[in-house]
């Protein structure tokens, strides 16, 4: 059968011969073969559809269950190329359209053609067929209408009215000849003659507790249409496959909200100060976690730099980490330039309010340049939309006080060095009945950089946390000279060293930040 992947075997009887009695007068033998055939053929077509929800089942997000589905679905009905369009009835989305062997100009072609020509879009909107039939179990051939007995299907498949569309329990509908069938929309002649194709089968895409959220269709390059056989098979598949649709769509809905939310609480920019340039790059994990940075001007030019990790998952620890995070806002402008005092009074604000969870962070005070905040010999201070700054050259060295909580200590990567900042070992937020450790101070020579982040970076390149340690050290190290001095660059390169999947990797569930300050 065209179309089949070699790899998957194909089914090769129909439920109706499987169950058919062979006749009374037939030889011992000859029986015995028929019901071995019959067995053989339920052992292929179960063999079948073990391989193709095994398959599916693998599949961690929709995007990759989506094309699953069109793969699995063109092998059982004989077709090349196919699409699926989701679009949820209960408004919620997402409303997107996937290709199997389309490209996004071939599936702007489709969306051209009016809405109600399309046979899964007359599935989605739950329109009459053009002779006013509706779709549905009503119009299956052999479903009992009104209480009365069933009416007998035709022995071809075919609706009697000779209209070329098949409905059967499932709402499928099939059009086999779309060149020499009439009465069809000539925008849909024009596409399908474009792109090649002749027949078209479409499902319906139907499970608790989402209800209808799209339709799947598959095109044949010549005419044709799927035999009771296959039929069958794509309806027993489609019943395991929209339940794992279903959920993996309500895990997606839940990570849209998660991401938008992390989206909503991180800032939306990062500030322009005088003599420093910022990058910075987040990755969220699967179900959101509670990683978290900030970059704020303080009063006389000096500026703040944050990093920090909530415990847990979900929407629960992104809203409480918006609430850390806006908090050591607060305390960061009242007693920024005392990092100690800081993290003091956030460990004290988390034990009272989210007693059941810890925290990490890492705080950094950057003061003005001396003599002002851009630099020796210029004039104070004056106030500006990020902070005070006065005119002048912002080239001299800031002195940096920073004290941690159980974080992973910052970065200092330059032309001369590339070294850990030695900070004291010190217990995470909320693991202790009162919290302390000492500050440390440094003075980045101009061209330096501090990055920090967060162990998601660590973690995810699958080592131990001794050997991340010493891939960050090496990767840093390794910088060429000319990225050095581009934050943005930085940090990009350091993604592209230490995690070869990127950091949006939906198999992983780390989260990911890093913050670079390049000092000029």
């Amino acid at each position: 059968m065209a179309g089949i992947e070699p790899a998957l075997p194909a089914p090769t009887h129909t439920a109706e011969s499987a169950t058919a009695p062979a006749p009374a007068d037939t030889p011992t033998e000859a029986r015995s073969a028929a019901v071995q055939d019959q067995l053989a053929g339920w052992i292929s077509d179960l063999t079948t559809l073990h391989d193709l929800t095994e398959r599916l089942a693998r599949t961690q997000t929709l995007e990759a269950a989506l094309q699953e589905l069109l793969r699995a679905g063109a092998s059982l009905v004989g077709a090349r190329r196919g699409l699926v369009v989701l679009e949820p009835r209960d408004g919620r989305g997402p409303d997107t359209t996937v290709g199997l062997g389309l490209g996004q100009a071939d599936i702007g072609h489709i969306e051209t053609v009016p809405r109600r020509a399309l046979s899964f879009c007359r599935i989605l909107d739950g329109l009459p067929e053009p002779d006013g039939r509706e779709h549905g179990p009503r119009d299956r051939p052999d479903a009992h209408q009104d209480g009365g007995p069933a009416a007998p299907a035709p022995p071809d498949g075919t609706p009697p009215d000779g209209s070329g569309c098949v409905a059967c329990g499932r709402g499928d509908i099939a059009q086999p000849d779309i060149p020499g069938e009439p009465g069809l929309d000539p925008r849909l002649r024009e596409v399908a003659a474009r792109l090649g194709y002749a027949a078209s089968y479409a499902v319906p895409l139907d499970a608790d507790p989402v209800g209808r959220f799209g339709a799947a269709v598959w095109l044949y390059d010549e005419p044709a249409e799927p035999a009771e056989r296959q039929r069958h098979l794509v309806g027993l598949y489609l019943g395991y496959a929209t339940a794992h649709l279903a959920r993996l769509l309500e895990l997606h809905r839940q990570r849209q909200i998660v991401t938008t939310l992390r989206e909503e609480l991180l800032p939306s920019r990062l500030p322009r100060v005088p003599g420093v340039r910022l990058a910075v790059r987040h990755g969220a994990g699967p179900l959101g976690g509670g990683d978290w940075y900030d970059a704020l001007p303080l009063p006389d030019g000096a500026l703040g730099l944050a990093v920090g990790s909530v415990t847990g998952s979900g929407p629960g620890a992104v809203a409480a980490m918006g609430r850390l995070r806006a908090s050591l806002r607060a305390y960061a402008v009242m007693e920024g330039e005392d990092p100690v005092a800081v993290l003091s009074d956030l460990e004290l604000l988390l034990r009272l309010t989210e007693p059941a969870r810890s925290a990490t962070a890492l705080f950094a005070f950057a003061e003005a340049p001396p003599g002002g905040p851009n630099g020796p010999g210029t004039p104070g201070p004056v106030p500006g939309a990020y902070g005070t700054y006065g005119p002048g050259s912002a080239t001299a060295a800031r002195r940096i006080v920073l004290a941690g909580a159980g974080h992973c200590p910052p970065l200092i990567i330059g032309d001369r060095r590339t070294e850990y900042v030695e900070t004291s070992l010190s217990a995470p937020l909320g693991m202790l009945a009162c919290w302390e450790a000492p500050s440390v101070e440094l003075t980045p020579a101009p061209g330096e950089t501090l990055l920090l982040y967060s162990d998601g970076l660590l973690r995810r390149t699958g080592e131990t946390m001794d050997r991340a340690f010493a891939r960050l050290h090496s990767a840093a190290a390794g910088i060429p000279r000319a990225v050095r001095h581009d934050p943005d660059a930085l940090v990009d390169h350091l993604l592209r060293t230490l995690l070869p999947h990127g950091i949006d990797d939906p198999e992983s569930p780390e989260d990911v930040v890093l913050l670079a300050a390049y000092f000029e």
